[in-house]
């Protein structure tokens, strides 16, 4: 695929449990390209998570090889893996992961402090993040005072603020209940198919695939159909 994104090449993962292995991923084979909206499904324990992390160089593969922007991830040092976590990965969580004291405005701004942007394109691209996922009137709220729906799209408005390569969205449904996550998955197809977004967005919720451009399911750290 001329237009890959990431892609993975025999990707394994065994951690060490006690006196023996646990194979969280076995030689995975995957590419996703540019402006896809890819659903991986699959039962808890599968290994969804772990081959979201390993694409999102948050954890490094036992064996195998993984590319982002055609960019071989193994061999980088800590300094490269960081800045490619920063500025290339936008990574959304089932639980959030917004700091408590800070507004939505600063939550959202979060990684582009880290990449020491100008202050006043700090705000003004923070403001344009959160109006873009309908929270402009919420951009000085605490998380306590919204939503679970509002702080998920704080969340997004957060991993996309920055235009990264990749974004990962881990569960994000999973604290919701069916409406708001069903409004989640929708913004999220919306910021592939109107924004050229890359979307990788793992869950056991099959009703979340029919939003899909693509979907792959998993079992036992191995991926059954649609990874071509």
């Amino acid at each position: 695929m001329e237009n890959a994104v990431v892609r993975l090449e025999g990707v394994s993962k065994v951690y060490l449990r006690g006196e023996g292995e646990v194979a969280a991923l076995a030689e995975v084979d995957l590419t996703v390209g540019e402006g896809e909206f890819l659903v991986l499904s699959g039962p808890s324990g599968c290994g969804k998570s772990t081959l979201l992390h390993i694409m999102g160089a948050m954890d490094a593969p036992s064996a195998g090889r993984v590319f982002l922007r055609g960019r071989e991830l193994s061999g980088l040092d800590d300094a490269a893996l960081s800045r490619i976590r920063r500025e290339e990965v936008g990574f959304i969580y089932q639980f959030f992961n917004l700091l408590p004291t800070m507004t939505a405005r600063e939550n959202v701004a979060l990684p582009l402090i880290l990449q020491k942007r100008d202050r006043g394109e700090v705000r003004r691209l923070a403001d344009a993040a959160l109006a873009r996922l309908g929270l402009e009137g919420r951009a000085g709220h605490l998380p306590r005072e919204l939503s679970g729906g509002e702080m998920q799209r704080v969340a997004i408005a957060r991993a996309v603020v920055s235009r990264p390569s990749l974004i990962l969205a881990d569960e994000p449904t999973g604290n919701l209940d069916s409406r708001l996550g069903g409004e989640v998955v929708e913004t999220l197809s919306e910021l592939c198919r109107e924004e050229g977004f890359t979307v990788v967005l793992a869950t056991h919720a099959p009703e979340l695939l029919a939003r899909a451009t693509r979907s792959v399911r998993m079992l036992d750290g191995r991926l059954l159909d649609g990874a071509a």
